[in-house]
């Protein structure tokens, strides 16, 4: 991007900060380990032959997946004051924002990439309609942006990687239960609170249906989020 020229660098720089380091592979390692457990019970104690585990489990493990990779991308930088370094060069916040956050989504698709893998495993027993195949994959990688670009912000508020990760958590969580807390709520709510739900969204998608409303609730919220995220790292200007 040439209005944006930093973006990349920070892309690549954080990208390899994380394969620089075993706490990422332990952490897709885990990741992996917990789908394919689910995945094999279901196919050869169940004698399920679908993918419609792998779409049910992920969302839940994302939950405590995604806050684990991006508690440290902006708490870890202020604690040891690499960030003021950074900010030092003619580089712009939201070219920081958004090199940071592109790097943690493309490692969560790099994660997801080798679930392929359960695909294979189930074509070669029976046919299998890829479009919701394509569709629920791409609602997985949907709802980990927005989980990211929340987890980008809330990283953005302290320099204690721990709170990041409790923050994250608290929020992602909240956007996965709202749907299922209906029936607890007036019915005048219900419509607002239903479409703020990450669930209903990504269940959506998952059935096959790409429907351009969904599309735009999750590209809102990251944009939402990504913004807040600036602005936070911008607070050291006031």
């Amino acid at each position: 991007m040439k209005t944006l020229p930093y973006v990349y660098p920070i892309f690549r720089r954080e990208l390899q900060s994380y394969f620089n380091s075993p706490v990422a592979y332990v952490v897709i390692v885990f990741f992996l380990a917990v789908v394919g457990w689910f995945f094999s019970s279901s196919l050869f104690l169940m004698n399920i032959a679908s993918l419609a585990t792998v779409f049910e489990v992920i969302p839940w493990i994302f939950i405590g997946f995604i806050p684990a990779i991006t508690m440290r991308l902006l708490a870890e930088e202020k604690k040891a004051g690499t960030i003021e370094l950074l900010v030092t060069k003619p580089i712009r916040d939201v070219e920081i924002i958004l090199g940071k956050f592109f790097a943690a989504w493309a490692l969560l698709g790099a994660t997801l990439l080798p679930t392929l893998i359960y695909l294979v495993a189930v074509s070669s027993i029976g046919e299998i309609d890829p479009g919701p195949v394509f569709a629920g994959y791409l609602g997985l990688f949907l709802m980990g942006g927005v989980y990211v670009s929340i987890g980008l912000f809330a990283s953005s508020l302290t320099e204690n990687q721990i709170v990041a990760f409790i923050v994250t958590l608290i929020a992602v969580l909240a956007l996965f239960l709202i749907d299922k807390m209906l029936i607890f709520l007036p019915d005048t709510l219900s419509t607002t609170l239903e479409f703020l739900s990450v669930d209903y969204h990504f269940s959506s998608i998952a059935r096959g249906v790409v429907d351009s409303r969904d599309i735009l609730y999750f590209f809102s919220v990251i944009g939402f989020s990504l913004l807040l995220a600036t602005v936070s790292l911008e607070r050291r200007k006031w």
